[in-house]
Protein backbone atom coordinates (compact mmCIF):
# COMPACT_ATOMS: atom_id res chain seq x y z
CA UNK A 1 0.00 0.00 0.00
CA UNK A 2 1.22 3.36 -0.93
CA UNK A 3 1.33 6.02 1.08
CA UNK A 4 1.63 10.31 0.31
CA UNK A 5 4.57 11.91 2.79
CA UNK A 6 3.59 15.80 3.13
CA UNK A 7 7.25 17.87 4.83
CA UNK A 8 5.55 21.13 5.81
CA UNK A 9 7.77 23.68 7.29
CA UNK A 10 6.13 25.24 9.97
CA UNK A 11 6.60 28.50 11.77
CA UNK A 12 6.29 26.63 15.34
CA UNK A 13 4.46 24.23 17.54
CA UNK A 14 1.07 25.98 17.32
CA UNK A 15 1.30 25.92 13.57
CA UNK A 16 2.28 22.23 14.00
CA UNK A 17 -0.88 21.38 16.06
CA UNK A 18 -3.71 22.92 13.83
CA UNK A 19 -2.09 21.25 11.08
CA UNK A 20 -2.48 18.21 12.78
CA UNK A 21 -5.69 18.53 14.24
CA UNK A 22 -7.30 19.70 10.17
CA UNK A 23 -5.13 17.02 8.83
CA UNK A 24 -6.28 14.37 10.73
CA UNK A 25 -10.13 15.42 10.05
CA UNK A 26 -9.18 14.72 6.30
CA UNK A 27 -7.55 11.38 7.11
CA UNK A 28 -4.11 11.61 7.93
CA UNK A 29 -2.84 8.51 9.83
CA UNK A 30 0.57 9.62 10.81
CA UNK A 31 2.24 12.45 12.15
CA UNK A 32 6.31 13.25 13.03
CA UNK A 33 7.74 16.12 14.35
CA UNK A 34 11.49 17.42 14.33
CA UNK A 35 12.37 20.42 15.04
CA UNK A 36 10.45 23.40 12.30
CA UNK A 37 9.26 20.06 10.42
CA UNK A 38 6.20 17.79 10.32
CA UNK A 39 5.45 14.85 8.77
CA UNK A 40 2.53 13.76 8.06
CA UNK A 41 1.12 10.53 6.19
CA UNK A 42 -1.98 9.59 4.45
CA UNK A 43 -2.90 6.20 2.09
CA UNK A 44 -2.33 7.31 -1.82
CA UNK A 45 -5.76 5.97 -2.63
CA UNK A 46 -8.07 7.97 -0.08
CA UNK A 47 -6.26 11.39 -0.53
CA UNK A 48 -8.42 13.94 -1.41
CA UNK A 49 -7.11 17.04 -3.62
CA UNK A 50 -9.45 19.59 -2.92
CA UNK A 51 -9.96 18.79 0.38
CA UNK A 52 -6.22 19.31 0.98
CA UNK A 53 -6.40 22.57 -1.15
CA UNK A 54 -8.76 23.75 1.44
CA UNK A 55 -6.69 23.51 3.81
CA UNK A 56 -3.83 24.98 2.43
CA UNK A 57 -5.49 27.89 2.14
CA UNK A 58 -5.78 28.74 5.32
CA UNK A 59 -1.56 28.73 5.64
CA UNK A 60 -0.76 30.96 2.70
CA UNK A 61 2.72 31.02 3.34
CA UNK A 62 3.10 27.14 4.00
CA UNK A 63 6.15 25.43 2.43
CA UNK A 64 6.06 21.88 2.10
CA UNK A 65 7.62 18.70 -0.04
CA UNK A 66 5.14 15.76 -1.16
CA UNK A 67 6.54 11.82 -1.67
CA UNK A 68 5.05 8.70 -2.68
CA UNK A 69 6.42 6.03 -0.58
CA UNK A 70 5.71 2.34 -0.70
CA UNK A 71 5.27 0.01 1.97
CA UNK A 72 6.15 2.23 4.80
CA UNK A 73 7.70 0.26 7.90
CA UNK A 74 5.86 1.62 11.05
CA UNK A 75 7.84 0.36 13.43
CA UNK A 76 11.58 1.07 11.64
CA UNK A 77 9.82 4.61 11.55
CA UNK A 78 8.70 5.01 15.33
CA UNK A 79 11.35 3.59 16.87
CA UNK A 80 13.38 5.75 15.30
CA UNK A 81 12.20 8.75 17.61
CA UNK A 82 9.80 6.87 20.80
CA UNK A 83 10.75 7.47 24.04
CA UNK A 84 8.46 6.09 26.89
CA UNK A 85 5.60 8.45 27.80
CA UNK A 86 5.12 8.63 31.61
CA UNK A 87 1.67 10.76 32.68
CA UNK A 88 2.79 11.70 36.26
CA UNK A 89 2.64 8.42 38.40
CA UNK A 90 -0.13 7.17 37.15
CA UNK A 91 0.65 5.33 34.16
CA UNK A 92 3.36 5.00 31.17
CA UNK A 93 3.04 3.55 27.74
CA UNK A 94 6.05 2.18 26.15
CA UNK A 95 7.57 -0.02 23.76
CA UNK A 96 9.03 -3.81 24.86
CA UNK A 97 12.44 -2.99 24.03
CA UNK A 98 12.26 -0.32 26.64
CA UNK A 99 13.39 -0.38 30.32
CA UNK A 100 10.32 -0.92 32.77
CA UNK A 101 9.34 2.91 34.14
CA UNK A 102 9.67 2.95 37.85
CA UNK A 103 6.80 4.39 40.03
CA UNK A 104 4.26 4.23 38.15
CA UNK A 105 0.87 2.41 38.73
CA UNK A 106 0.52 1.30 35.13
CA UNK A 107 2.36 0.08 32.45
CA UNK A 108 1.09 -0.26 29.00
CA UNK A 109 3.51 -2.19 25.80
CA UNK A 110 2.96 -0.65 22.64
CA UNK A 111 4.15 -2.10 19.02
CA UNK A 112 2.36 1.02 17.14
CA UNK A 113 1.87 0.46 12.81
CA UNK A 114 2.01 3.73 12.58
CA UNK A 115 2.98 7.04 15.03
CA UNK A 116 -0.34 8.49 15.84
CA UNK A 117 -1.82 7.34 18.96
CA UNK A 118 2.09 5.99 20.49
CA UNK A 119 1.07 8.62 23.61
CA UNK A 120 2.95 11.77 22.35
CA UNK A 121 0.07 13.10 20.89
CA UNK A 122 -1.36 15.62 23.22
CA UNK A 123 -5.03 14.60 23.15
CA UNK A 124 -3.70 10.85 24.06
CA UNK A 125 -1.90 12.30 26.72
CA UNK A 126 -5.21 14.04 28.14
CA UNK A 127 -6.81 10.99 27.44
CA UNK A 128 -5.06 8.69 29.86
CA UNK A 129 -4.56 11.65 32.22
CA UNK A 130 -8.03 12.35 32.55
CA UNK A 131 -8.51 8.65 32.89
CA UNK A 132 -7.53 8.39 36.32
CA UNK A 133 -10.56 10.30 37.88
CA UNK A 134 -13.07 8.05 36.59
CA UNK A 135 -14.16 4.70 38.26
CA UNK A 136 -14.16 2.14 35.78
CA UNK A 137 -14.26 -0.76 38.60
CA UNK A 138 -17.37 -3.00 36.96
CA UNK A 139 -17.95 -0.86 34.25
CA UNK A 140 -18.91 -1.53 30.76
CA UNK A 141 -16.63 1.10 28.54
CA UNK A 142 -16.82 2.18 24.43
CA UNK A 143 -13.71 2.94 23.65
CA UNK A 144 -14.59 4.88 19.64
CA UNK A 145 -11.55 5.16 17.58
CA UNK A 146 -9.17 2.55 19.48
CA UNK A 147 -6.34 3.31 16.91
CA UNK A 148 -3.36 1.57 19.50
CA UNK A 149 -5.74 0.08 21.83
CA UNK A 150 -4.19 2.21 24.81
CA UNK A 151 -7.09 3.66 26.04
CA UNK A 152 -8.96 0.29 25.48
CA UNK A 153 -6.04 -1.41 27.24
CA UNK A 154 -5.67 1.33 30.39
CA UNK A 155 -9.65 0.82 30.99
CA UNK A 156 -8.83 -2.75 31.41
CA UNK A 157 -6.05 -2.75 33.95
CA UNK A 158 -8.73 0.19 36.06
CA UNK A 159 -10.99 -2.34 36.47
CA UNK A 160 -13.52 -2.04 33.89
CA UNK A 161 -15.82 -5.47 33.27
CA UNK A 162 -16.37 -5.30 29.68
CA UNK A 163 -14.57 -2.54 26.71
CA UNK A 164 -15.95 -2.39 23.52
CA UNK A 165 -13.21 -0.87 20.93
CA UNK A 166 -13.87 -0.32 17.44
CA UNK A 167 -12.54 1.88 14.85
CA UNK A 168 -12.97 1.87 11.10
CA UNK A 169 -9.06 1.89 10.44
CA UNK A 170 -8.45 -2.12 9.30
CA UNK A 171 -4.76 -1.78 10.21
CA UNK A 172 -5.38 0.06 13.50
CA UNK A 173 -7.73 -2.56 14.36
CA UNK A 174 -4.73 -5.34 13.40
CA UNK A 175 -2.61 -3.01 15.31
CA UNK A 176 -4.53 -2.68 18.62
CA UNK A 177 -5.36 -6.61 18.70
CA UNK A 178 -1.53 -6.98 18.83
CA UNK A 179 -1.21 -5.13 21.59
CA UNK A 180 -4.43 -6.08 23.41
CA UNK A 181 -2.79 -9.35 23.36
CA UNK A 182 0.71 -8.23 24.19
CA UNK A 183 -0.74 -6.31 27.89
CA UNK A 184 -2.51 -10.07 28.47
CA UNK A 185 -6.43 -8.32 28.23
CA UNK A 186 -8.98 -10.50 28.11
CA UNK A 187 -12.27 -7.86 28.32
CA UNK A 188 -11.53 -6.15 25.34
CA UNK A 189 -13.61 -6.82 22.13
CA UNK A 190 -12.62 -5.10 19.09
CA UNK A 191 -14.31 -4.63 15.72
CA UNK A 192 -13.98 -2.59 12.86
CA UNK A 193 -17.01 -0.06 12.42
CA UNK A 194 -17.22 3.60 11.17
CA UNK A 195 -20.75 3.97 12.86
CA UNK A 196 -21.47 3.33 16.97
CA UNK A 197 -23.18 -0.26 17.25
CA UNK A 198 -26.01 -0.28 18.71
CA UNK A 199 -25.52 -3.38 20.60
CA UNK A 200 -24.75 -2.14 24.15
CA UNK A 201 -25.14 0.48 26.41
CA UNK A 202 -22.53 1.79 28.29
CA UNK A 203 -21.24 3.37 31.41
CA UNK A 204 -17.98 4.99 30.47
CA UNK A 205 -17.21 6.50 26.70
CA UNK A 206 -14.01 7.40 25.56
CA UNK A 207 -13.54 9.20 22.50
CA UNK A 208 -9.90 10.33 20.71
CA UNK A 209 -10.50 11.36 17.31
CA UNK A 210 -11.48 14.39 15.63
CA UNK A 211 -13.43 17.62 15.61
CA UNK A 212 -16.08 16.61 13.01
CA UNK A 213 -15.89 12.78 13.50
CA UNK A 214 -17.27 13.46 17.59
CA UNK A 215 -19.63 16.43 17.08
CA UNK A 216 -21.14 14.02 14.48
CA UNK A 217 -21.32 11.47 16.08
CA UNK A 218 -22.89 12.88 19.54
CA UNK A 219 -26.29 11.79 19.08
CA UNK A 220 -25.41 8.06 18.36
CA UNK A 221 -23.20 8.24 21.44
CA UNK A 222 -26.29 9.60 23.71
CA UNK A 223 -28.01 6.56 22.17
CA UNK A 224 -25.91 4.29 23.54
CA UNK A 225 -25.04 6.24 27.14
CA UNK A 226 -26.73 4.68 30.43
CA UNK A 227 -28.10 7.70 32.70
CA UNK A 228 -24.77 8.75 34.47
CA UNK A 229 -22.44 7.96 31.92
CA UNK A 230 -19.07 9.21 31.46
CA UNK A 231 -17.79 10.47 28.64
CA UNK A 232 -14.46 11.86 28.07
CA UNK A 233 -13.81 13.23 24.49
CA UNK A 234 -10.95 14.80 22.57
CA UNK A 235 -8.60 15.10 19.56
CA UNK A 236 -9.56 18.83 19.02
CA UNK A 237 -8.32 22.19 19.63
CA UNK A 238 -8.63 24.93 22.31
CA UNK A 239 -10.53 27.23 19.64
CA UNK A 240 -13.08 24.70 18.86
CA UNK A 241 -14.04 24.59 22.63
CA UNK A 242 -17.25 26.54 21.73
CA UNK A 243 -18.14 24.81 18.85
CA UNK A 244 -17.96 21.32 20.87
CA UNK A 245 -19.98 22.76 23.58
CA UNK A 246 -22.82 23.64 21.71
CA UNK A 247 -22.96 20.49 20.07
CA UNK A 248 -23.19 19.03 23.69
CA UNK A 249 -25.28 20.72 24.62
CA UNK A 250 -27.53 20.43 21.17
CA UNK A 251 -27.04 16.45 21.72
CA UNK A 252 -28.36 16.51 25.67
CA UNK A 253 -24.97 15.81 27.29
CA UNK A 254 -24.11 17.55 30.45
CA UNK A 255 -20.53 19.73 30.27
CA UNK A 256 -18.35 18.97 33.16
CA UNK A 257 -14.43 20.20 32.72
CA UNK A 258 -11.59 21.16 30.00
CA UNK A 259 -8.56 20.41 30.39
CA UNK A 260 -5.58 21.86 28.38
CA UNK A 261 -2.20 20.51 27.01
CA UNK A 262 -0.21 23.05 24.77
CA UNK A 263 -3.33 24.27 21.73
CA UNK A 264 -5.13 20.77 22.24
CA UNK A 265 -8.21 20.19 25.08
CA UNK A 266 -10.04 16.76 26.19
CA UNK A 267 -13.66 17.55 27.61
CA UNK A 268 -15.39 15.46 30.01
CA UNK A 269 -19.01 15.04 29.82
CA UNK A 270 -22.34 12.88 31.17
CA UNK A 271 -25.41 12.23 30.31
Amino acid sequence: MNYIEFKFETAGSDQSEQLIALLGEIEFEGFEEAGQYLKGFIKEEIFNEAAFNSIEKLFPALVYTKTIVENINWNQQWEQSFEPVVVNEFAAIRADFHKLVAHVRHEIIITPKMSFGTGHHATTYLMVQQMENIDFKGKTVLDFGTGTGILAILAEKLGAAKIWAIDNDEWSIINAKENIGQNECKKISIEQHSAIPVVQNYDVILANINLNVITANLPSLLSVANAGCQILLSGFLSENEVAVKSAINKAGFQYISTVQRGEWIAIMIWR
